[in-house]
């Protein structure tokens, strides 16, 4: 069976709700509150795993940075590419599967954010994602990862919701399956008579077991968040986000 992120159609159909105006603004703080948790400065080396269109890497290399973006989906890196050269900003973008990227002691910091984390059917594919991670760090340098930890979404479980952008609807069912290791969304786009339908399945993950992965991985020291203000991740948090040290 295919795998279901490998579908470009989704990509496209999707990318208007997934990376809205908001969202796209947020890239700035975002970065501010990465660049506090890294500890990092100019020109440091970044790689952003699952850069998408490039919202992250390009705030990144605005403030001097030295940035890689990786992405399995060319039309996200067509446009970001198109964005850096339009600010004339020297940002490397590379087409990979995040299972395949990995280049040995590169990189000053990595993130893996907005849920670009969990895809794959075997988990053996993510021990092998954040081993690569690890590999391709510096000696003492870190990685973030962002993603709804299994805590979150037992405490917020919704069957379904819906979000409105402009004249398109977005509908989400959710199905959790396979002993709460796996979570499925039906999104469904309604758009005046276009109707179009895709399967998200995500692999879940406690705040114990995504610390367990990484420790596997090569991790020597792993904090967890709530929030990227550094609040812990408690019965408050809206996200689990970790900091590993390689």
């Amino acid at each position: 069976m295919a795998e279901w992120f490998n579908n470009d159609e989704f990509w496209a159909r999707f990318e208007d709700h997934m990376f809205t105006p908001s969202r796209l603004e947020a890239a700035r703080a975002e970065v501010d509150r990465f660049i506090a948790l890294f500890d990092v400065h100019p020109p440091a080396a970044i790689l952003d795993l699952g850069c998408g269109p490039g919202r992250h890497a390009l705030e990144f290399a605005r403030r001097g940075f030295t940035v890689t973006g990786v992405d399995r989906t060319r039309r996200y890196l067509d446009k970001a590419r198109a964005a850096a050269d339009a600010e004339g900003l020297a940002i490397e973008f590379v087409e990979s599967d995040m299972r395949n990227f990995v280049r040995p002691d590169t990189f000053d910091a990595a993130i893996n954010y907005f849920t670009a984390f969990g895809y794959f059917d075997d988990p053996a594919d993510d021990l092998k994602m954040v081993r690569n991670l690890c590999t391709s760090l510096k000696p003492s340098r870190r990685l973030l990862i962002d993603l709804a930890g299994k805590e979150i979404i037992a405490a917020r479980y919704q069957p379904r919701g819906w979000d409105r952008h402009g004249d398109t609807i977005v509908l989400e069912e959710r199905r959790l399956f396979d002993g709460w290791k796996r979570l499925e969304s039906r999104w469904t786009m309604i758009r005046g008579t276009e109707r179009y339908e895709s399967n998200v399945i995500l692999r879940l993950y406690s705040g114990a077991e995504l610390e367990s992965l990484l420790h596997q991985a090569g991790f020597t020291r792993i904090e967890l968040y709530g929030r990227l203000n550094g609040a812990p991740y408690d019965q408050n948090a809206e996200r689990l986000i970790a900091v590993a040290t390689k």
